[in-house]
């Protein structure tokens, strides 16, 4: 039989027809590390952009240039062509006016390293992603999801510059809309990436009931809306004001007169300072409950495993990212504290991400390309997925 084998004639093949040169758990890894790269890059730059808000520097390049901005001021003309830019701003005029050219170096590096971190993410996610499609190693389904990803990610772009243009002419900062949406966006896309690279690595999904699924899927969605009324709260600078807890205004529940005195109503929930860091506390209550309900719940139905170790970690988190925003806000937001509840919800997010995709079965493989239809490869060839020279 093995001689029969080896003494079919050899077939040449099309570019076209010819397998990868890796194996499936070869590709699979590959990607896999690819967008665990990319999700890093994302996690850093959230990071950075947390920094650069903190320390007001967002506002710093009041121009877009996607391109030719990625070359900062490289003389002392350059630089301050770029502070008399700044210095026609109201934030200039209104908070920063007398600063000196060394300061305003300051907030320009951080927000130039927000958006060069923001530029290479586009790059590392394009780049990889045209080879593996050259090389036929994406399916279909997991293609289209990718290019999804990819084309959020380049709206980002186009949001973020939307963000700043607010603070640009009539006010010192931006729009806490546009900061809530923009990152909420970037985590979703962070989210996504992780998600996906998840997906592609040979795993066996929990074995567990459908309610433990919708939970683990219900502590992701939390940290999500945690996050958006969090950015709410920064771009009001609330956690500037109401620094006392257990209580908030002197009640556990403030008065209805004061968290609804704005018309329409609905603005109470994004203007009135009171209002959203009452509802960032409140999620936050909500969030460490279920969590700390999700443990017990996964202890009692599996009995142990890797969906305990998930639901234990996911609690350990949030309760530590809960002290840490309540000692943030009884010292009024320093910046070491605040950059490190940031940093902490960008952990839980991780954390959320990675528990939650464990219920759910694997979407997608990557798989090595295989010769066309009518195509062999010849013996030997065949066995060692490489083409036999003729």
């Amino acid at each position: 039989m093995v001689r029969a084998i080896l003494s079919k004639p050899p077939v040449r093949m099309t570019a076209a027809a010819r397998p990868l040169e890796t194996s499936p758990p070869q590709s699979r890894r590959a990607v896999r590390i690819w967008l665990l790269a990319v999700a890093t890059l994302i996690f850093a730059t959230l990071v950075v952009g947390g920094a650069t808000r903190l320390t007001e520097s967002g506002l710093s390049i009041v121009e877009w240039k996607p391109v030719t901005g990625v070359v900062p001021p490289l003389d002392a003309a350059g630089w301050q062509a770029e502070f008399e830019k700044y210095q026609t701003i109201p934030q200039y005029r209104e908070r920063n006016a007398g600063m000196s050219l060394d300061a305003f170096k300051t907030i320009y590096w951080w927000e130039w390293s927000h958006r060069l971190l923001a530029r290479l993410v586009g790059a590392a996610f394009l780049l990889p992603l045209l080879w593996f499609l050259w090389r036929g190693a994406i399916e279909p389904r997991l293609r289209t999801r990718l290019w999804t990803i990819f084309g959020f990610g380049a709206a980002l772009g186009a949001v973020g510059w939307w963000m700043v243009s607010s603070g640009l002419s009539d006010r010192v900062s931006v729009s806490q809309y546009r900061l809530a949406f923009h990152l909420t966006l970037a985590c979703g896309i962070f989210a996504a990436t992780l998600w996906t690279a998840q997906d592609v690595t040979p795993r066996a999904a929990f074995a567990a009931p459908l309610r433990l699924r919708a939970t683990a899927l219900a502590l992701l969605v939390l940290t999500l809306l945690q996050i958006y009324l969090g950015a709410l709260v920064a771009g009001l600078r609330a956690g500037l004001i109401y620094n006392t807890w257990p209580l908030i205004d002197g009640s556990f529940v403030p008065d209805a007169a004061r968290l609804f005195f704005d018309t329409p109503l609905w603005r109470n929930f994004f203007e009135n300072t009171l209002t959203v860091q009452f509802d960032h506390r409140m999620v936050a209550y909500a969030l460490w409950l279920v969590s700390v309900l999700h443990v017990v719940d996964v202890a009692r139905t599996l009995r142990g495993g890797r969906a305990l170790t998930g639901a234990l970690a996911l609690a350990g988190v949030v309760t530590l990212q809960a002290t840490l925003g309540i000692v943030t806000l009884l010292h009024q937001a320093p910046l070491a504290l605040a950059l490190m509840h940031q940093g902490m919800a960008m952990i839980v997010l991780t954390i959320a991400v990675v528990h939650a995709q464990g219920f759910y079965p694997q979407d997608f493989h990557v798989r090595v390309q295989r010769p066309a239809p009518g195509r062999e490869l010849s013996g030997v060839a065949a066995m060692r997925g490489r083409e036999q020279p003729t």
